[in-house]
């Protein structure tokens, strides 16, 4: 029972998610990507964030709640710290009015998880030979000796320094700015999150093929321009206009 359960599984996995993910990265390498393999991992990584894109808005959004709800937080406790059992009232019925979903990035970091497993499964198990040709689609065309040099580094192969370190820098910029928009004194776990945190992301992204960074470099810089770019619709500048009717109150 417990092989055949296994077997089940195995065959869920290939015929409905390392299949459908390598086919899309072959078509792709043959009819978008001018057969560069590395750009065929970047379209595929914009496709999948776009269809993610859904969940990136609730994010948004709930990370711009997270923000007020912390100043609506910080006005209560200011307003009522005479009164204790009236604060955590007040504090519960601004977190209740608050709708979060936290769950939304789960589901983004969980998907890009999931095909980060899947991209590492195409390069350990090969992608060329009889192997490749099973696994297309009939209507996939197999394009023969697939080349995946990009711009001179071999995205199969580990212990890249270059794309390790640029994903562990973008990742240092990304929590420094971070800081750096809330304004707060930094404590010593503040400095060790912002130095280990990339540290441990380039330790890994050094082991394995350098296709992961290159797929968490792209998924980065989407995150980046997505922001930018939902930020006017988000409602962010609301949060600058409360303030002052805040303080003014």
């Amino acid at each position: 029972m417990c092989y055949s359960e296994g077997t089940m599984l195995l065959d869920i996995w290939f015929t409905y998610l390392y299949q459908p993910v390598f086919n899309a990265l072959i078509w792709i390498y043959s009819n978008w990507a001018g057969e560069n393999l590395g750009w065929a991992v970047i379209i595929l990584t914009v496709l999948l964030r776009s269809a993610l894109l859904p969940f990136t808005v609730i994010n948004e959004r709930t990370a711009r709640d997270n923000s007020l709800i912390g100043d609506d937080v910080g006005q209560i406790k200011k307003d009522l710290q005479n009164d204790p059992m009236l604060m955590k009232e007040e504090i519960r019925k601004a977190l209740k009015k608050r709708k979060l979903r936290p769950w939304a990035k789960a589901v983004v970091l969980g998907i890009q998880g999931l095909v980060l497993v899947l991209l590492y499964q195409v390069f350990i198990q090969g992608i060329t030979g009889e192997r490749v040709i099973q696994t297309l689609y009939t209507f996939v065309d197999y394009p023969g000796k697939i080349n995946t040099i990009f711009y001179g580094f071999d995205l199969g192969a580990p212990r890249d320094v270059l794309w390790s370190g640029f994903v562990a820098v973008f990742l240092m910029a990304e929590v420094y700015l971070g800081f750096k928009k809330e304004k707060k004194s930094l404590n010593r776990a503040d400095l060790a999150y912002f130095i280990l945190f990339p540290l441990a992301v380039f330790i890994a992204l050094y082991i394995l093929p350098m296709v992961k960074a290159l797929f968490i470099l792209t998924s980065i810089v989407f995150s980046v321009v997505a922001h930018q770019v939902l930020k006017p619709f988000l409602g962010i500048a609301k949060k600058i206009e409360e303030l002052p009717k805040k303080e003014s109150a």
